[in-house]
């Protein structure tokens, strides 16, 4: 037995393996679900309770971002709009959520008010209800700063499950990559960003995924917002959990050049940092040009069909990158600490 490190909550292939060890393996397959929902036997970002002809989908996630406060938001921004994302990407409209804070003792007072008025607001905004919660103070130098859980609750009339993605299925990603991830990294390495030119990502993307279920019900195969691990992590679950090759062209990828330098003045993948405002999305090939214009249409000018999904007799569960020069790579899963306590 070793010990826990950094890389285990990085959100890449090291923390699948945790999980994998510690939970998904001890549970029996009968308590990894509730009748035909979805739980840990296919684990996302949420998960689908069945409910008269419909689901409860309910989520958890603990935000432990460093530093607790970013260009356009700050943690709680982050909480509020991590958890309706988590919820929309199931399928479920957001309808409640329960908030649990820990601070550290002598955390400035005015700093949690503005926290916490930030998750208040965005909830609101999005007619959230907040019905319960926690709040916990530990004693100073044995926490860092703040740590906030929420539970979102909401209600699928139709799951969209990422498994069901299938060759052929067109790849949308809405907008530019790793935009949190490079803002998040450039503080903790203490740079500065001053004038705006890196900013965090973090919104609820409550109008894309409402038009998505409202007009393509049947047409969204698989909907993920590419956290930590980034795009690169996503894809690499999709392939793995369809047996596929997904197939995506570089020089499509939106990636702003400011992020694009930060990255690699760092040594870090872009495609696998962390992004809080993105969808990534694979739809019927039929409806794939429809529904890009309709999502440009509602604002996310940057939309844009990346790659494909493929069945191959050779290969299964692996991610092409087709780069700018034409050649293939594989994008593997994102390995190491990344960015720790990125979200």
């Amino acid at each position: 037995m070793g010990k826990i490190t950094l890389s285990h909550g990085a959100g890449g292939v090291e923390t699948t393996k945790i999980l994998e060890k510690l939970i998904f393996n001890k549970v029996d397959e009968d308590l990894k679900k509730i009748g035909e929902g979805l739980g840990i036997d296919y684990p996302d970002d949420a998960a689908a309770i069945p409910v008269g002809d419909g689901y409860i989908v309910v989520t958890t996630d603990s935000y432990t971002v460093n530093p607790p406060f970013f260009p356009e938001t700050n943690i709680g921004g982050l909480a509020a709009s991590g958890t309706i994302n988590d919820v929309l990407m199931l399928g479920g409209r957001p309808m409640a959520a329960l908030d649990s804070i820990i601070v550290e003792e002598g955390f400035p007072e005015e700093d949690l008010k503005k926290i916490v008025d930030t998750m208040i607001s965005i909830f609101k905004r999005h007619r959230v209800a907040i019905v319960g919660g926690d709040f916990k103070v530990m004693p100073k130098d044995t926490l860092d700063n703040i740590v906030i859980n929420v539970v979102g609750i909401g209600y699928a009339d139709k799951l969209i499950i990422d498994k069901e993605l299938r060759p052929g299925d067109k790849i949308i990603l809405t907008g530019p990559i790793g935009e949190h991830g490079a803002v998040i990294l450039a503080l903790q390495h203490g740079f500065s960003i001053e004038g705006g030119e890196l900013k965090s990502d973090a919104k609820p993307l409550v109008d894309l995924m409402t038009m998505l279920l409202d007009k393509y019900p049947d047409k969204v195969h698989a909907a993920r917002d590419p956290t930590r691990g980034g795009v690169a992590m996503a894809l690499n679950d999709w392939a793995a959990a369809t047996d596929t090759v997904i197939v995506v062209d570089e020089s499509r990828i939106p990636l702003r050049e400011v992020v694009r330098s930060y990255a690699e003045m760092l040594g870090i993948e872009p495609m696998s940092l962390a992004n809080e405002g993105v969808a990534l999305l694979g739809v019927d090939p039929t409806a794939a040009e429809e529904i890009l214009e309709e999502i440009r249409s509602l604002g996310y000018r940057d939309a844009v069909i990346i790659g494909e999904v493929k069945q191959s007799k050779k290969y299964k569960g692996i991610v092409l990158l087709r780069s700018v020069v034409g050649g293939y790579r594989i994008l593997e899963a994102p390995r190491g600490e990344l960015v720790p306590r990125i979200c």
